[in-house]
């Protein structure tokens, strides 16, 4: 759970983290006084730090500002799991993209939510409010379900403890009912959502689980709500995930 109430880290490398964090989706640049605004950091400590960080790659000085440095992409690809969930999941992922001509994603969970690591964009379908690196809930898409319901019970009961934030008329946030509809995922493997985390979309998702059964990722199909076809999807999608899932497991 994170406080309301934030102060900034005391340690050097904590301060240049949170610098990093300042940085959100729509930022392509910040400027001094906006980083140290966010960071809640003295402009000198903001300036001292930008300049360790800007030697490191992690930081580029643009004309107006400074914005995330490549050195940061770079470490991201050497990440072990991702790497290895990525690798076994591409061809796979390829094929139903191909086959369904829908948006294709791959996700991780992070603690209480998903963090994308592919999105294949369908050619000529609906805006999808993802992207690679973003992080979604989990009570309300179709991957973050398809972990949720192979999650042990503490996990649902810290998505329950942040609370369940209603994010379109559709979104479930009752904790019962949410429960009944993660107990019927668990039964058949696939996961579903109808426009609870946007509206206009739909999805079917199905999670990558280990040799010991522990969901470590999710796959899923996304399109219009008016033309999703679950008979299709669904079991397309679990097959993918089913095969991901063995192959993940051969490999150690």
């Amino acid at each position: 759970m994170r406080s309301t109430e934030w102060n900034p880290p005391r340690s050097v490398i904590g301060r240049g983290l949170s610098l990093l964090r300042c940085f959100k989706p729509a930022d392509t640049e910040l400027s001094l006084a906006e980083l140290s605004l966010r960071s809640r950091l003295p402009k000198p400590t903001v300036h001292r730090l930008l300049g360790e960080l800007e030697s490191w790659g992690a930081i580029e000085r643009t004309g107006r500002g400074f914005r995330l440095g490549l050195w940061l992409f770079e470490v991201g690809q050497l990440v072990p799991r991702q790497r290895g969930i990525q690798e076994a999941a591409m061809p796979l992922l390829g094929d139903l993209h191909q086959a369904t001509h829908e948006t294709v994603h791959l996700a991780v969970p992070d603690g209480i939510e998903v963090v994308y690591l592919v999105k294949m964009d369908a050619q000529n379908g609906p805006a999808i409010p993802s992207r690679v690196g973003g992080r979604m809930p989990l009570y309300c898409t179709g991957v973050g379900k398809a972990v949720l319901a192979e999650s042990a019970p503490d996990v649902m009961q810290a998505v329950l403890e942040r609370g369940l934030t209603r994010r379109t008329p559709y979104t479930q946030i009752m904790p019962g009912l949410l429960g009944k509809e993660l107990a019927t995922i668990r039964e058949t493997g696939v996961a579903y959502e109808r426009e609870e985390s946007a509206l206009g979309l739909a999805c079917a998702a199905s999670a990558i689980v280990d040799a010991s059964g522990h969901p470590i990722a999710a796959i899923s199909i996304t399109g219009w709500i008016n033309r999703f076809d679950t008979t299709r999807f669904g079991p397309a999608v679990r097959t993918a995930a089913l095969a991901i899932s063995r192959q993940l497991s051969a490999g150690g």
